[in-house]
């Protein structure tokens, strides 16, 4: 199992203290590597650091700002001299509107945290990269086929589809390897209320061949995938973990 063999590696993981960020960690971990938890909540990513063991350490960062990306590039610099694997997780969920009762206040958060954040992290982190390194993208379903009332959320999500595979172009050159791992639908803290409605929940499950919805675990082997050597010829691809939900 050598190919999965992430050890010693330096694997950041935006959104990470929870939910499929924190799935995510705990898988990267398992395997040996060295995780670095960003997000908006200091204690969130060093509780959940703490949890993981194995070096894992928490740094806050909102990844809308580019002084916060920056800042952790060079936490993360000073700290191991380099950066191997980059995940960016961190992201924000729809909010299930009609366009035109969507404000640009409602579309401009979503595309600042969705894709904005995605930029500043590829650009920053990613860029600090060497060969030999790996660049995951945590899109979505919502990447590949359209929801219902969910225009700026897929738009974003369509976003970093495409962006991941113009920059694997770009850095294919480099050695670095960009690839995005697409959830369906995910149980967490934050959609556990909309997976349990008696009427959106049942939809989105009998829409899932499956017949259950992803836990955070479920992503783990996607990602390990997609970080190790397993996957060294695979880049500008898009890795859907949904249940069969993108199949019909």
């Amino acid at each position: 199992m050598t190919d999965f063999d992430l050890t010693g590696k330096i694997c950041i993981v935006t959104g990470g203290g929870r939910g499929i960020g924190r799935g995510m960690a705990e898988g990267l971990a398992r395997h040996g590597a060295v995780v670095v938890l960003a997000g908006r909540t200091l204690a969130t990513v060093e509780e959940t650091a703490a949890a993981i063991g194995g070096g894992a350490w928490g740094f806050a960062t909102d990844v809308s700002k580019e002084a916060d990306v920056i800042a952790l590039r060079e936490a993360v610099l000073a700290r191991h001299g380099r950066i191997d694997v980059l995940v960016n997780n961190a992201g924000v969920d729809p909010i299930f509107k009609q366009i035109e009762r969507t404000s640009l206040a409602e579309w401009q958060h979503i595309i600042d945290i969705n894709l904005t954040g995605l930029f500043l992290c590829c650009k920053y982190l990613g860029g600090a990269i060497t060969e030999g390194g790996s660049v995951i993208n945590v899109s979505s379903l919502a990447g590949h086929v359209g929801l219902v009332r969910s225009v700026p959320y897929c738009a974003s999500k369509g976003g970093a589809e495409l962006l991941t595979k113009a920059l694997a172009i770009d850095w294919a050159k480099r050695g670095v390897r960009v690839n995005t791992l697409a959830p369906g639908w995910v149980d967490t803290e934050l959609t556990h209320q909309l997976l349990e409605h008696a009427e959106h929940g049942q939809r989105m499950l009998a829409g899932t061949p499956l017949g259950r919805f992803a836990t955070p675990k479920d992503m783990a082997g996607g990602v390990v995938f997609l970080a190790s050597d397993a996957s060294a010829f695979m880049t500008g691809q898009s890795l859907v973990i949904d249940g069969g939900w993108t199949a019909g």
